[in-house]
């Protein structure tokens, strides 16, 4: 059984998963099954960071070392609805990225998240460490990245594009603050090179 909150023995479904060193342990019947904990990267920043455009190439470059996932493919119902940092969703990728690590890849997930979303989390016990990069940008580059992405992505209300920017400006601020501290790389003005350049090494200077 792949699912870490779902024991192979008896088949009790966990609220949270209980680990123990490289051990889940069934709270039911406290039988105990091998599961390998890797650390998992998190390239995050605000919306127009440029993580969907260095997250194709990142996945190319890295395909025999890590897998490299796009968060919003689970932004969906009830997921979405979710509340107050969306812990189910949060939850919810974090189980299925450790269920990935069963087969020795470490994961890259691009989307937008910061430690305190992460690391509170019952599921944070599944990974040896979770290590965050986030691409920010000047505020006139994000206005201008965001006001030329398609309609459907509803980047046209001022009121969505002004809290980017101040998330933007927040995670500068308090990224070396925040435990584990989140590293910055500013794409403003660097080719998209450049920044899959420093992802890779990003990655790959920190894989066990």
């Amino acid at each position: 059984m792949l699912d870490p909150t779902i024991c192979p023995r008896c088949g009790d479904r966990a609220d949270a998963p209980v680990v123990e060193d490289d051990e889940l342990v069934c709270a039911r019947c406290e039988h105990r099954w091998p599961f390998s904990r890797l650390p998992l990267f998190a390239l995050t920043g605000p919306s127009g960071g440029g993580k969907s455009t260095v997250g194709p190439e990142l996945a190319r470059r890295l395909r025999d070392d890590a897998v490299v996932l796009e968060q919003d493919v689970l932004w969906t119902g009830g997921l979405r609805d979710d509340v107050d940092g969306h812990p189910v969703f949060r939850s919810t990728w974090l189980r299925m990225a450790a269920m990935i690590h069963q087969s020795g890849r470490p994961v890259v997930l691009c989307g937008t998240v910061v430690p305190p979303e992460f690391e509170p989390l019952p599921e944070r016990a599944l990974f040896t460490d979770i290590h965050y990069l986030a691409l920010v940008a000047d505020d006139d580059v994000l206005e201008k990245r965001l006001a030329a992405r398609p309609a459907w992505r509803g980047w046209d209300d001022e009121e969505r594009v002004a809290e980017m920017l101040a998330f933007n400006a927040w995670l500068r601020e308090t990224a070396a603050e925040m435990r584990p501290p989140v590293r910055l790389f500013d794409t403003s003005d660097v080719p998209l090179d450049a920044a899959v350049d420093v992802a890779c090494r990003w990655v790959r200077e920190l894989l066990p």
